[in-house]
């Protein structure tokens, strides 16, 4: 049925049209047996289909030609000329044929289709008036003209030479049984069309005459010749050879596809890799691109003999599956030597023209057999070489190689070669570029984040940080735990606006000053308001220098969010703030998920908004989640996600059943995010703590002298309940000192506070704002030294404000006595 369809649409025209039988067709097969024959052979030779058919074509011969003047039939495509034939009554008949050879897909044999015109041996009156009207309404120059039967009546000097034969050898043939393929049958359907309908047509085609290596491209008209009385008594078919606008043009297109294909990524290999793939089958049957191994970081590399160069291969590409031209594999060193084309290019920054046969470029494939072997085995005859240079940089080459398409390259082709290559080395030096930019930028953040977590007993914590896809760049997410006095520790997690060096080296300035504001105890609506003041400060700095964005980097205001909490195992309270920042999510040991809901903030660096805290009581074994929200917004295959969406997706990810928390981190960004996310993700989580109430004791100081007693003998009782006697010396001092200077120094109420944590904490807190400060005693003072033996006794001590006044802490390091 298939075949049935196909035959039918080359048949074109109905026989009424083109009077099939004044054409004689027969087919013979490779055996020398015909197997068709239609009315037209019958006319011609006397013989019915069912008498000839299965005999061999030989016995139709008056005489055999002689075999001297017989041409390699097996190796044509098509053969003309006169044949002496016997009729079935015995007459012999000179007869012109002319026979195309096709390949029988069938069973992969081949088959001869003989055709021999029963009109058109001398030219018919009506040829004369033809001929005139051609010449005056054809417009172009390859012209032929055709009657109302479609069969060729003459044909000018420029058809004749396109089509490799004579006037005579065309004339009565269809133009279908002189050019056998598609382009016949299309020309064939459009003068049908002009002779049913009267308009002109057009039609492009491409057509290689016997002979001829190389397709030439056709603008073909095809108008009605007319008499006097306007009836339609023929077509002109006229032709211009428009080959070389058509290279123009297909050169055209091929620029403006690396255009838009060469420089997708700032990756180097694949942007190698679009050359090749823009270049090969368009231009060359095999390409490779090779860089040169110096500009790689330094790195153990193989001795290169003098005068020669070592390359390294980043992409290729062929005709064929597989690549297997290549002599060697992608990634893989090569050393070229002196003289070869590769470095003959380099050395000269030209691009050159190569013909295979040439001593210089034979010389060089003989140097290595794998490579010499693959120039016989597939027919390699035509190279060019086209050195990549960028900014005055000279990158590498590539190698452009042609062996299935039959033209050498030309001229034209390598000033094509030269325009894909000046675009591909920009691209791929930007690459390059902008990948040293990229990896300085991320050894810079990664030395800013936290390179271990931070001994404290408060919560358990496992986090995560994913870097950008390569397109954005390195960005300026930061998360961090700070312990804090008190037993009590601080989560934060913050956002630099931006990516790229600045926003690395401005995120490592936050990351520092929170870490200041947290020593000092600050509250988190409070260190937020001070981190505003300096973010602030930082964007007047980068307006005031000047400073711009380089490759991969943005530019603009300095601007960050923030999400600070501390948490306190004693009170199993967490109190927070943010800047701008996604909400944290909550489970609760039951696996409930919930977002807190906290007091909308600016984002930092806007200056003058307040900041609001939030208070919420977590029981034990509560897990928060604190992210950027890169987690959120990443985009996936080029859509943006919908928030809300990877909101959902995250508080059913942290629902879910976890070994531990880094499985459980692992978890979330699996199911939340895509594989190359669009902007860097932070996500921190932590398990709360409790501290058991036997862990804490506290007793409520009178603002006596005589109370400071009565506060040793409580904390001494309690450390022996402890089993740290060994801690008493010190503690006992700690105590006298920092409540007598309560007593002395601040206002009621006063409290001490003892916390057994990792370590023994002591703690007085009053009702004064006043902070106590650490100074030198002179020979004869009285006073003054109690906290600089307090400071040199304790492994760290601090003050830090309450909201009644303030807490003087120490901590100590101890071990709990064995009974």
């Amino acid at each position: 049925m298939e075949r049935r369809i196909v035959d039918d649409q080359r048949a074109g025209p109905g026989p009424h049209v083109v009077g099939e039988a004044l054409t004689a067709r027969a087919t013979v097969d490779e055996h020398g047996t015909v197997t068709g024959w239609n009315d037209g052979a019958e006319a011609l030779l006397g013989y019915a289909s069912e008498e000839i058919l299965g005999r061999p074509a030989a016995s139709l011969l008056a005489e055999a030609p002689p075999a001297r003047e017989m041409p390699p039939f097996a190796q044509l495509p098509r053969w003309h000329g006169t044949l002496a034939l016997r009729h079935r009554d015995g007459r012999r008949i000179e007869s012109r044929v002319l026979a195309h050879h096709h390949t029988a897909p069938a069973h992969g044999g081949g088959e001869w289709l003989l055709l021999s015109p029963l009109t058109g041996e001398e030219p018919e009156p009506v040829d004369e008036t033809l001929v005139r009207w051609s010449f005056t309404q054809s417009p172009c120059c390859a012209q032929a003209l055709y009657d109302t039967r479609l069969r060729l009546r003459r044909a000018n000097e420029d058809m004749q030479r396109a089509l490799a034969l004579t006037e005579a050898e065309m004339r009565g043939l269809r133009v279908t049984e002189i050019v056998d393929n598609d382009a016949g049958v299309r020309a064939e359907q459009a003068m049908a069309r002009v002779l049913e309908t009267g308009d002109p047509q057009y039609d492009e085609n491409y057509l290689r005459a016997a002979g001829e290596t190389r397709e030439h491209a056709w603008s073909v008209f095809m108008a009605p010749l007319r008499d006097q009385e306007g009836r339609i008594q023929g077509v002109c078919l006229s032709a211009h050879d428009m080959t070389e606008q058509h290279w123009a043009r297909k050169r055209l297109q091929l620029i403006a596809e690396a255009g838009r294909r060469i420089g997708s990524t700032l990756d180097v290999t694949r942007t190698a890799q679009e050359l090749a793939d823009v270049a090969v089958p368009e231009l060359a049957d095999f390409i490779s691109v090779e860089l040169l191994a110096s500009l790689e970081e330094p790195r153990e590399q193989p001795p290169a003999a003098a005068g020669s160069l070592t390359l390294r291969r980043i992409a290729q590409q062929s005709v064929y599956p597989g690549v297997p031209e290549a002599a060697i594999a992608p990634g893989e060193l090569d050393e070229y030597p002196e003289g070869s084309p590769p470095v003959e290019s380099l050395r000269s920054g030209r691009a050159v023209l190569h013909q295979v046969t040439e001593p210089a470029i034979a010389e060089w494939i003989v140097q290595r057999p794998i490579r010499a072997s693959r120039v016989r085995e597939f027919g390699i005859h035509s190279v060019m070489t086209v050195p990549l240079s960028a900014r005055g940089i000279t990158l590498g080459v590539a190698v452009f190689v042609r062996h299935r398409h039959p033209d050498p390259f030309q001229q034209d082709d390598l000033v094509l070669a030269e325009e894909l290559a000046s675009r591909a080395a920009v691209c791929i030096d930007n690459a390059r570029r902008y990948t040293r930019e990229r990896g300085t930028a991320v050894t810079l953040q990664r030395s800013l984040l936290p390179q271990s977590m931070p001994e404290q007993a408060a919560v358990d914590v496992a986090s995560r940080y994913l870097p950008a896809g390569a397109q954005a760049g390195v960005g300026g997410d930061w998360f961090d735990v700070i312990p804090l006095s008190g037993a009590r520790v601080a989560l934060v997690v913050g956002d630099v606006v931006g990516h790229g060096i600045h926003a690395s080296a401005t995120m490592g300035r936050l990351r520092t000053a929170v870490r200041t504001l947290a020593d000092i105890d600050l509250p988190p609506d409070e260190l937020l308001t001070h981190l505003d003041d300096l973010v602030g400060r930082l964007s007047t700095e980068a307006e005031g220098a000047g400073w711009t964005a380089g490759d991969g980097e943005t530019s603009g205001d300095v601007g960050a969010t923030c999400l600070y909490a501390v948490y306190d195992p004693v009170s199993r309270h967490c109190t927070l703030a943010r800047a701008g920042h996604p909400l944290p999510a909550m489970v609760s040991p039951d696996g409930t998920v919930e977002l807190l809901d906290l007091p909308v903030g600016p984002p930092l660096g806007l200056g003058g908004l307040p900041f609001e805290a939030a208070e919420v009581e977590l029981p034990e074994g509560s897990l928060l989640a604190l992210y950027t929200n890169g987690l959120l917004e990443s985009r996936d295959d080029g859509v943006e996600s919908d928030v809300d969406g990877g909101i959902a997706r995250l508080c059913r990810a942290l629902a879910g059943p976890a070994a531990s928390l880094d499985i459980l981190c692992d978890a979330v960004l699996a199911s939340v995010l895509p594989q190359r996310p669009s902007d860097d993700v932070a996500l921190l989580v932590a398990r709360t703590r409790g501290l058991d109430t036997d862990r804490v004791a506290s007793w409520d100081v009178p603002p006596e002298p005589a109370a400071v007693s009565e506060a040793r003998k409580n904390a001494m009782a309690q450390l022996e309940e402890w089993g740290l006697t060994d801690a008493v010396f010190v503690t006992e001092l700690v105590v006298s000192e920092l409540v007598t200077n309560a007593i002395r120094h601040a206002e009621a109420p006063i409290q001490l506070r003892l916390i057994h944590d990792r370590s023994l904490i002591c703690e007085v807190s009053d009702g004064s704002s006043t902070a106590p400060h650490m100074r030198r005693a002179r020979t004869f003072d009285e006073g003054g030294r109690g906290l600089l033996l307090v400071a040199q006794l304790t492994r760290r001590w601090g003050t830090r404000p309450t909201s009644k006044g303030k807490t003087i802490w120490a901590e100590q390091s101890v071990e709990q006595s064995r009974k």
